[in-house]
């Protein structure tokens, strides 16, 4: 992902809330990150979605934090935030507690967006909390990855 953000000269920052700052550590763990990484907002609550990305109250009270509303909102909003020229979100339900019939455990949205689009994703991971976040951090990445490759 680094090569192919640094060879178009973009760059990009990441809003997470079920990955907690996962997609942020994978990232960084590459050496030069910061040619093309300019930051993340790990934005667990509503307030901050709301007061740290911009996410509107209306959005979160109609479609709730895990939903695909949400999640280009978030996309956008770390963009603006951070300058960056595209913008990975995440948000979801890791459990094991928190979900519902509608929203099971292991739902996650994500959303990739540029100045000019923006795609979502919705997926639906098994296994424990930390397999759910290691598996969402991984798909946000390829996402960023496959956006580029388009």
């Amino acid at each position: 992902m680094g090569d192919l953000l640094r060879n178009k000269g973009l760059t990009l920052s990441a809003a997470e809330s079920c990955t907690g700052g996962l997609v942020s550590d994978r990232i960084t763990n590459i050496s030069g990150s910061s040619d093309y990484f300019l930051g993340s907002a790990v934005t667990y609550s509503n307030e901050a979605k709301r007061d740290v990305l911009g996410v509107s109250e209306a959005s979160l009270k109609k479609y709730g934090a895990v939903s695909e509303q949400v999640a280009k909102e978030m996309a956008l909003g770390c963009r603006k935030t951070f300058g960056s020229d595209i913008g990975i979100s995440t948000t979801g339900i890791a459990g094991p507690t928190g979900g519902s019939k509608e929203k099971p455990v292991g739902l996650v949205w994500f959303a990739v967006a540029d100045g000019q689009t923006i795609v979502a994703e919705k997926e639906i991971f098994s296994g424990d909390r930390i397999d759910i976040k290691n598996d969402a951090a991984m798909h946000a990445i390829n996402m960023v990855i496959n956006f580029l490759r388009k």
